[in-house]
């Protein structure tokens, strides 16, 4: 799986952690963002891989702030995105499982490593599930059309 990796400064360490983690289990993973010693505004890496994956660049995406929540708020103002900010795995499970996220979110500054990774694989390892909830992704199309015209 091609998989986009985006973080701001306050996440350079566990960003390496979790792009080691990815390249062990098989996935190509590009890099966006902050390295050490590099400062980064999280809108920007945010963007960036939400972007790669609307233009079918990239398959997932997981990105890390200081929260998770501002570089998920830029990722989502990309069509078509949907980001969910994830502290835990059974987010994650529903994050893919319900709502067709392409991309998970997590804060350094909240999650250890060890939790990082469980979420991330549990994003990874579950697939959309469709039916009922294919009608309310239909609707957040909707209501995000109406506001890009």
């Amino acid at each position: 799986m091609r998989i986009g990796v985006g973080n701001d400064h306050a996440a350079v360490e566990l960003r390496e952690i979790i792009i080691k983690y990815l390249k062990n289990a098989g996935h190509e993973v590009f890099e966006f963002g902050a390295k050490e010693g590099e400062k980064c505004d999280y809108p920007v890496p945010g963007r960036d891989v939400a972007e790669a994956i609307a233009a079918g660049k990239l398959d997932k995406g997981v990105l890390i702030c200081g929260t998770g929540i501002g570089i998920s708020l830029a990722a989502n103002k990309v069509p078509g995105i949907r980001a969910a900010v994830c502290s835990e795995p059974y987010s994650a499970k529903m994050a893919a499982l319900h709502n067709n996220a392409q991309i998970i979110a997590f804060g350094a500054r909240v999650v250890g490593s060890e939790m990082a990774k469980m979420i991330v694989d549990t994003f990874l390892s579950t697939e959309y599930e469709g039916g009922r909830h294919q009608n309310r992704l239909d609707i957040i199309t909707e209501i995000e059309e109406k506001y890009s015209r």
